[in-house]
């Protein structure tokens, strides 16, 4: 029997394993939408999207549409007929038209446990807010901001080294299998759509580089979650001097001193130590303005911070 058709829409790195998973599965995948390519790097040179590269390396057709709501998107949509859409993380929101263009339904998979963390950054906004337990909601799409009606649900536990990146990998794997048996729960009508309790929606909003300024006046554990959170991007940074550094790797110690935040407290071979407002941080990889990401005990031979330096 002949597996229903499936329009995927996708554009990051957390987009490839399903992708992936479902061609695996041999669903047809007459057409992947990502966004269009954009500038990077010092050179500004237009990188191909993740999802883009995986797709071509499949064989499979890519259209990157400035605006996927366009009439000649949506014809050309409608064309093809397919049975699903499966949107994850594409970055661009769907509209009415749109949406009524799948005979099946148009399904997302978004990288929490609805209704929380509705929204852009459900993975790193988890993380920040020290949460120990997230996962992955497939769902009914509508024309709300992650609001449409819950298919399956799998958890998993944060873990204590978890970054933004590793538990995207992490979420992204889960997705991957999540997506196949959605589509074949939903086809073989063992699944009934659930709708969320909206009163419970926490929303995840987009972050800034502006957000990744370090409070040192926030307690060591918090900042922590913070580093893993902003990690890989925007990145955790400070200033010591009017010089810019980017804090990658930190562990919260449960340390009493009257300093004030942001105060080096031990500045030893290998060690890197501030004060916060409950408890020291200690640095295990730093990144200055212009150098690479290095060790702590590394960086400190080449730059060495004095004991009572202000953090800020």
């Amino acid at each position: 029997m002949m597996k229903p058709s499936v329009v995927f829409m996708g554009t990051p790195d957390f987009a490839v394993a399903p992708l992936l998973s479902l061609n695996s599965a041999g669903y047809p995948i007459p057409l992947v939408i990502s966004q269009p390519d954009r500038p990077q790097g010092r050179g500004r040179k237009r990188v191909e999207t993740p999802v883009k590269k995986a797709a071509l390396d499949l064989g499979l057709t890519v259209v990157q549409p400035a605006n996927v709501n366009s009439d000649d998107t949506i014809s050309m949509l409608q064309a093809l007929k397919p049975d699903f859409f499966v949107v994850v993380a594409f970055g661009q929101i769907l509209g009415a038209k749109l949406l009524a263009v799948p005979a099946l339904a148009p399904i997302n998979i978004h990288g929490s446990i609805l209704p929380a963390y509705r929204g852009a950054a459900p993975i790193q906004r988890a993380i920040l807010c020290g949460e120990t337990r997230t996962g992955i909601t497939t769902m009914l799409m509508d024309r709300g901001m992650d609001t449409g009606d819950m298919l399956l649900v799998e958890t998993l536990n944060i873990l204590e080294e978890d970054t933004s990146e590793t538990l995207s990998h992490r979420l992204s794997a889960l997705g991957a299998d999540l997506i196949v048996k959605t589509l074949e729960d939903y086809v073989g009508g063992r699944i009934i759509p659930k709708a969320q309790d909206h009163e419970q929606a926490t929303y995840a909003s987009m972050l800034s580089k502006q957000e990744g300024r370090m409070n040192w006046s926030e307690p060591a554990r918090t900042l922590d979650a913070f580093v893993r959170g902003m990690t890989p991007w925007p990145g955790a940074f400070t200033f010591l001097s009017e010089k810019r550094f980017r804090i990658i790797k930190a562990i919260a110690l449960d340390i009493a001193s009257p300093e004030v935040p942001g105060t080096v407290l031990d500045s030893r071979p290998g060690t890197l130590m501030v004060q916060t407002g409950s408890g020291a941080l200690s640095i295990l990889e730093i990144q200055g303005e212009s150098g690479k990401k290095l060790p702590v005990s590394d960086f400190l031979r080449g730059f060495p911070i004095s004991k009572g330096s202000l953090f800020q």
